[in-house]
């Protein structure tokens, strides 16, 4: 009888520890620690996960558009509590930290930004207009938006210098309009077609997505490219104010306002895929990350009362199967 090196023309390999890189892709290897032979097949996506991370220090709801940056490097300013929040938190990836406060209590708030370098604009009640930029240590209050308003959707390309504010409610009435921010000045730029509030967003100032809507669920999604909306391929369910991270090519949304609230979608440039679900039940939360594959949610609700949870989510490159016999 043959032998695998009589086979394959090599030898299975010894290794203490199982490999992580996809060049080990189709591989069959020993473990002498577990004492057990393994195969390396592909990771991706479709067999990404959520774990939980280190809770905030105070649980809040209403800031599922704020969160900024990645997810070993990420910031969650304002929410609600019982009242309206100042509160500012960062993350390192393990534990999170509260720094300094936004000089504006408020929720329903848009930021972009990196942990470093970051922007806060409008937030409720009364419906505001106040802009807020973060130099690393602390808040300055710079040039308000244009119209007074709060729960929309917006960018998380991380950026301080740039980024959309889109939709939301005025205090009277949803409404489309959207703002484009230089790092300087906020100027409308063309409206979304249908307008409403608490869509979740991701992608750049020239090139994004605003996504579902809330309190009523939508599955409507419209893309940006730069000078005006076009309606594209819906969500598989209808939701909002869910967390989004990513690009137009490599996106993520998750969680949700309404039940269910664990679902999670994956756009790949040309479709949506429901994927593995949350590990809580929990919405209307900050979310963000630097793409698809790398993204967090910290705080929101499970449908009662703010939680401090965070979810991060996180793609394999390999998926190691330990080989049985039977």
């Amino acid at each position: 009888m043959a032998n695998y090196k009589e086979l394959e023309g090599f030898s299975v390999q010894t290794l203490a520890a199982d490999p992580d890189t996809p060049g080990w892709v189709g591989s069959i290897f020993y473990n002498s620690t577990s004492g057990t032979f393994k195969v390396v097949k592909p990771g991706g996506v479709a067999v990404a996960t959520w774990a939980s991370g280190g809770s905030m220090n105070t649980g809040r709801v209403e800031n599922y558009g704020n969160g900024v940056g990645t997810q070993t490097a990420a910031g969650v300013s304002g929410g609600s509590t019982t009242t309206q929040v100042a509160l500012h938190e960062q993350y390192n990836g393990t534990s999170w930290t509260e720094v300094g406060d936004l000089n504006t209590a408020r929720d329903g708030t848009w930021a972009d930004g990196t942990q470093s370098a970051s922007w806060v604009a409008g937030g409720s009640f009364p419906y505001k207009t106040n802009t807020e930029t973060w130099n690393g240590s602390s808040w300055t209050e710079v040039n308000d938006l244009n119209t007074a308003r709060a729960f929309g959707g917006g960018t998380c390309g991380r950026s301080s210098t740039l980024g959309l504010v889109v939709a939301g409610y005025t205090g009277t009435a949803n409404t489309g309009v959207v703002e484009q921010w230089d790092g300087t000045n906020w100027t409308e730029v063309g409206d979304l077609n249908t307008a409403r509030r608490k869509a979740g967003g991701f992608g750049t100032s020239t090139a994004a997505f605003a996504i579902g809507a809330s309190p009523t669920p939508s599955a409507l999604v419209e893309s940006w490219n730069g000078t005006s909306w076009t309606e594209t391929t819906d969500i598989n369910t209808a939701r909002g104010a869910v967390g989004a991270a990513g690009t137009i090519t490599d996106g993520l949304i998750y969680g949700a306002e309404t039940t269910p609230r664990q679902i999670t979608e994956y756009w790949n440039g040309t479709s949506w895929t429901e994927v593995n679900d949350m590990g809580v039940n929990q919405g209307n939360a900050a979310g963000a990350g630097g793409t698809g594959s790398s993204a967090f949610m910290a705080g929101g609700t499970d449908g009662l009362v703010a939680v401090a949870n965070t979810e991060e989510w996180t793609v394999p490159e390999v998926v190691i199967n330990t080989l049985t016999t039977s």
